[in-house]
């Protein structure tokens, strides 16, 4: 099947707006991120894969979250034989190194924050800095990028490559020590089902415009899964 634009090369340079949309994406996801390590009830797949490797190897959650981005863009460039985007690298990159800052200096203890809040409010803000980055169209994770390109080719729905890519890492994270919990369920049906409605309320109440998944392209639907 022939593959159309991935959405950060079809959106090319951000403006202004664009990009504080996204940058503050990054942060509201990494505040959630930092929430669901704090709550130690488990966390998401990508972290489970990063902490679990942290187990092992003398690494940052950044540099940890870099290296399974330039794996799957790596995998999208072999595969549509285009050159590897460079946003969604920096996207892991960023958002892992305030995920590193945050656990350094641990504001929710300071806030005297409890497990259960911490991880609810981690959703919330997973789910919503989510959707400001899709929605900027700059920077969207290479783990989603690899899932629509093999939604395209197979004809497989997303929420089924992205899950088989999430199961893929939340597997081996939890093999090499990773934390595992309710927080990872959590995070797997309330982030993924909490993207779509957040975009839509997004456009409608703030007159967001959505550049990484216009509402006519066929993806919208399946990526909020």
């Amino acid at each position: 099947m022939h593959s159309s634009p991935l959405p950060s090369q079809a959106a090319g340079l951000p403006g202004f707006g664009r990009l504080a949309v996204y940058l503050a994406g990054c942060v509201v996801f990494a505040v959630g991120a930092y929430l669901f390590i704090y709550s130690r009830l488990g966390t998401d797949p990508l972290d489970v894969f990063s902490l679990g490797l942290l187990r092992h190897v003398p690494l940052t959650i950044g540099i940890a979250q870099t290296l399974v981005a330039v794996i799957c863009l790596g995998a999208v460039a072999l595969w549509t034989h285009q050159r590897p985007l460079l946003s969604p690298i920096f996207t892991f990159f960023f958002c892992g190194s305030l995920i590193d800052m945050l656990r350094l200096l641990q504001p929710a203890d300071l806030l005297g924050m409890v497990p259960m809040p911490a991880m609810l409010l981690g959703t919330l803000l997973c789910a919503y800095g989510s959707s400001l980055i899709i929605m900027s169209g700059f920077g969207i994770r290479g783990m989603d990028l690899l899932a629509i390109e093999m939604t395209g080719h197979w004809g497989l729905p997303f929420w089924f490559t992205k899950g088989a890519l999430e199961v893929l890492l939340l597997a081996s994270g939890w093999l090499m020590g990773g934390p595992v919990g309710i927080g990872t369920i959590t995070f797997l049906l309330g982030v993924n089902g909490l993207i779509q409605p957040m975009m839509w309320a997004n456009a409608r109440l703030l007159h967001l415009r959505n550049f990484g998944l216009p509402p006519r392209e066929a993806l919208q639907e399946s990526l909020a899964i």
